[in-house]
This record gives structure tokens, sequence and C-alpha cells, in this order.
């Protein structure tokens, strides 16, 4: 069994609306030295397979084919041995 951790982010060229107003929020709680914020999402699989690049291969898949939109996302997986 692995799990995989998948981090889903915005790709720069991507305006990050949320992230533009998480900043301004942060600036207004006086924490200035924050230069800026982008906002992603962070999803966790629990894969049965057979070694940790099959565990990838299927992670993979599943961002390519629904986790991920590839014309505006980008994704990195790690996965562990559970």
């Amino acid at each position: 069994m692995y799990k995989a951790t998948v981090n889903v982010t915005l790709r720069k060229s991507i305006l990050d609306p949320q992230g533009k107003a998480a900043h301004h929020a942060l600036n207004n709680l006086g924490l200035s030295d924050i230069e800026s914020v982008r906002i992603g999402k962070l999803i966790e699989l629990n894969i049965d397979a057979d070694s940790k690049d099959a565990a990838f291969d299927i992670a993979e898949t599943a961002c390519t084919k629904l986790l991920a939109n590839e014309v505006m996302e980008d994704f990195e997986i790690t996965i562990h041995e559970n």
C-alpha cells in the first residue's frame, strides 16, 4: 500500500484571485512581509500497487484524467510507503 500526496497549483501565468484576496487580507492583519500568496490544493490517495513506480503511474493517471486541469494547473506527486 502506498500513499500518494499530490500538490496541485495554478500555473504561474494564471491569475489567482483567491491568492490575491488572501494576500490582501494578510497585509491587513499586519503581515506585510509576505510578498505573494498562491492557493492550491493538496490531495492524498491511498493506492494498492505492487511497486512505488506503479503507484506513481496510477496517481499520475488520476491527475491527468480528473484531479488537475493541465491547461491551468501543475501538479507534483510524492509517493510514500504506508
